[in-house]
């Protein structure tokens, strides 16, 4: 007869294990293992929302990097359309006195005219000056027409003043006179 406290004892082993407590270990494991699998979804669902909400706030933070940079553009064009009328001012007063008892106030006004322009000119804005080209009415503002065969239809002969763009947008059309050929639209039907 084998010895009771004999590791090789089968009979206590399968005397203690009662089919209750398998059972509830069965159980006790399946449970756990749906514990587990729950919280792994848990898990991955949480990450999907993560991802997803790094994702919004990424194209949130874009969004308003380009309103901020459209922003800045727009304040920018307002000043610069206010100091066009500047410019034109300047330009009319370097026009208008041409005599050598003004030179001195000549050479001040060419200094600063020339940082205005230059100044404008490093903020983004470019000068339309399209004489001997064709007229384009995104750019330019037809203030008359000359009857001529010697330019060709539509070709911009002189600029009454000078017109403005800045990153594309025009701030102010330039003011033109445009060749037309005789025989074409009357100048009331321009009108």
């Amino acid at each position: 007869m084998p010895d009771k406290d004999s590791p090789f004892n089968t009979d206590t082993a399968a005397q203690s294990a009662d089919p209750s407590e398998e059972s509830k270990l069965a159980a006790d494991s399946a449970a756990a293992d749906a514990e587990v699998a729950k919280l792994a979804s848990d898990l991955n669902e949480l990450r999907q929302t993560l991802m997803r909400r790094q994702a919004d706030f990424d194209n949130y933070r874009k969004r308003i990097e380009k309103e901020r940079a459209e922003d800045a553009k727009r304040h920018t064009a307002r000043v610069v359309e206010g100091l066009i009328p500047a410019i034109d001012g300047f330009e009319h007063a370097l026009a208008a006195h041409r005599e050598a008892e003004y030179e001195n106030y000549r050479k001040g006004f060419e200094l600063i005219y020339k940082q205005l322009v230059d100044n404008i000119t490093r903020l983004g804005v470019e000068r339309i000056d399209p004489l001997g080209k064709l007229f384009d009415p995104h750019l330019h503002q037809a203030m008359d027409r000359t009857e001529t065969v010697k330019h060709d239809d539509g070709t911009i002969l002189q600029v009454f003043q000078p017109g403005y763009v800045f990153h594309g947008r025009v701030l102010r059309p330039a003011m033109v006179r445009v060749a037309v050929h005789p025989g074409g639209a009357s100048k009331e039907a321009a009108n």
